[in-house]
């Protein structure tokens, strides 16, 4: 004889609707819902300080051995910015948050997709934890991942955002979308264009584990909307510093200037046409084989 053990009641268990009455909508907690502001406290920050300057720098150097240019373009600028890359690998937003110099360095969050990072509340706490992600939407327009991610910005925190929406799959960028400028435009704080070059070989979309190899980061100017600029436009100009900053990094500084100057940087995007025109187009764009020393600073709260 099979005993029946009776099920726990209220409170233990979700109450019973009662029939006849609409069952409640269940109140989501991850995706975009997901509720980041226990990972911006003082415990998690410190937390993420400890992260970022011990095994998460040491694996980038291991894994990337990065070279860094441009960080003294950083040096006037004061208040909360917001950095915008181009994305080739998950590797990216460590290699930047490594790379961004202090004071910004450890009030930064990152903009994360929400449909990826936080799909479940593990991946959605380590990723608050460990990089400071915040979830936005890139597969819908949604009022509240911008309402967010401006609140932040506001607030003093600085935010590091990848305009194309998602990693490369070929080596070649991908068109940028507003939402950096969006928000320059409606905080009021300048864009600083950043490329990295080197991370998709490294782990790339797709790869399995990761290929150690050489990295680079190049900081751009920070750029401020013009009077009357719409978004639009000025994302076109976002992706175009960017664009200069690859040239600049695969050629001279010199060169990628003249042509930034006259509007022949080449194209993030690439050509268009067959993978086999767009792989003998790309070349090899092999990073700088030297390692540079990091330059480690402890910050203050």
């Amino acid at each position: 004889m099979r005993l029946r053990v009776p099920r726990p009641g209220f409170p233990w268990s979700a109450p019973e609707v009662p029939a006849g009455l609409e069952r409640p909508a269940v109140e989501r907690r991850i995706g975009s819902d997901y509720d980041t502001s226990w990972a911006r406290r003082p415990l998690a920050r410190h937390v993420r300080l400890l992260l970022l300057e011990g095994p998460i720098r040491l694996g980038v150097h291991a894994l990337a051995a990065p070279e860094r240019e441009g960080q003294d373009r950083l040096d006037a600028l004061r208040g909360p910015l917001i950095f915008a890359s181009n994305h080739h690998s998950h590797l990216d937003a460590p290699l930047l948050l490594t790379s961004i110099p202090e004071p910004w360095r450890h009030r930064m969050v990152v903009a994360a997709a929400a449909d990826y990072f936080f799909a479940n509340r593990f991946g959605a706490a380590v990723s608050a934890l460990a990089i400071g992600a915040i979830p936005i939407e890139r597969t819908k327009v949604e009022r509240r991942s911008a309402e967010r991610a401006a609140a932040l910005i506001s607030d003093g925190w600085s935010l590091l955002i990848f305009p194309e929406g998602g990693r490369s799959a070929d080596g070649w960028g991908r068109g940028h979308r507003g939402g950096a400028a969006y928000l320059a435009l409606r905080c009021a704080v300048p864009v600083v264009p950043v490329h990295v070059e080197g991370t998709g070989r490294i782990f790339g979309k797709g790869a399995k584990r990761p290929s150690p190899g050489t990295s680079r980061v190049t900081f751009g100017a920070a750029l401020r909307p013009g009077d009357g600029e719409s978004a639009t436009r000025f994302a076109g100009r976002i992706e175009g510093a960017v664009a200069a900053l690859a040239d600049e990094a695969a050629t001279d500084w010199w060169s990628a200037r003249r042509r930034a100057a006259k509007g022949e940087s080449p194209s993030l995007t690439g050509p268009e046409g067959n993978s086999w025109r767009r792989i003998w187009a790309l070349g090899d764009r092999r990073g700088p084989q030297t390692r540079a020393a990091p330059r480690t600073a402890w910050p203050r709260f």
